[in-house]
């Protein structure tokens, strides 16, 4: 248990973790913008799929997208690091047929390690830079 929360509830302390987790995604996302030229790259991981989206916010349109449960992408369970470099590279060719090189990667509020740093490995090794 975190130091200061062995009075809370589970639900206390589930709310706290949320706010947490919000605090650092507009902490990461205040700085980053996409655009035409150089869309967003979000990422979402869930515990069983990994998504990833090109997005311009000016336009507020989604450009590409790819996920772990994609039937072209292959993979019979995305929670793992060898779906997240498929769905990385996958990301990247489909943004290479867009004509688009650059990206903001938005990670988030996930720490850059395991999946969310094999997806993004995997796109630099696609053509896409950020």
């Amino acid at each position: 248990m975190a130091p200061g929360m062995q009075g809370l509830s589970f639900m206390d302390q589930h709310k706290i973790n949320h706010r947490r987790q919000l605090r650092r995604r507009r902490h990461v996302r205040k700085s980053i913008q996409g655009t035409a030229e150089r869309p967003r790259l979000s990422v979402f991981r869930s515990s069983k799929h990994i998504y990833a989206q090109l997005i311009d916010d000016l336009k507020g349109v989604t450009l590409a997208a790819a996920s772990s449960k994609q039937k072209d992408v292959g993979m019979a369970y995305g929670g793992n690091i060898k779906a997240a470099t498929a769905v990385g590279k996958k990301i990247a060719d489909l943004a290479k047929e867009k004509g688009i090189s650059l990206a903001a990667f938005d990670r988030g509020h996930y720490r850059y390690h395991g999946r969310i740093k094999a997806l993004a490995d995997a796109a630099r090794a696609g053509g896409l830079k950020f």
